[in-house]
């Protein structure tokens, strides 16, 4: 009998910037337009949150020359400050981000449900690279 659970994928981060920092770049959407894309032919120009248990998210995603675009969408089921998010995306896959204050620095551990269209390696690179673009941005943005 096959095993049918969802494989999971994790991508890792540290952010040379304090937890408190690194929460309102990752949760804010004026800040989530600005890192939120895989590489630089995409981009994300329009990103609402409503940070709460029950709440949703949207992140518009298109590339740049406007021939592809999507809403990435989910609802949250756990959201700890500082701490932890979880949420369901929409088609129903499960994401985890914890936040860990390491001093001056935050480990920032994004684990989600891989899906079954796209082999697991580009999933993995494809996200990996989003959040390699977060820590670039919260690294170098000044509040």
């Amino acid at each position: 009998m096959e095993n049918t659970k969802p494989k999971n994928i994790t991508v890792e981060a540290t952010v040379n910037a304090p937890v408190e920092k690194v929460w309102t770049l990752w949760t804010t959407p004026d800040h989530i337009t600005q890192w939120n894309y895989a590489s630089n032919d995409w981009h994300t120009p329009r990103a609402e949150n409503d940070l709460r248990v029950g709440g949703s998210f949207l992140s518009r995603m298109e590339a740049r020359d406007g021939s592809l675009g999507f809403d990435f969408t989910g609802e949250y089921v756990e959201v700890a400050p500082h701490k932890k998010i979880v949420y369901t995306i929409a088609d129903g896959r499960l994401v985890t981000i914890t936040f860990t204050a390491l001093g001056q620095t935050t480990k920032v551990v994004e684990q989600f449900e891989a899906e079954n269209t796209h082999p697991m390696e580009m999933q993995k690179t494809g996200w990996q690279a989003i959040l390699d673009n977060f820590k670039n941005y919260a690294e170098n943005i000044l509040e």
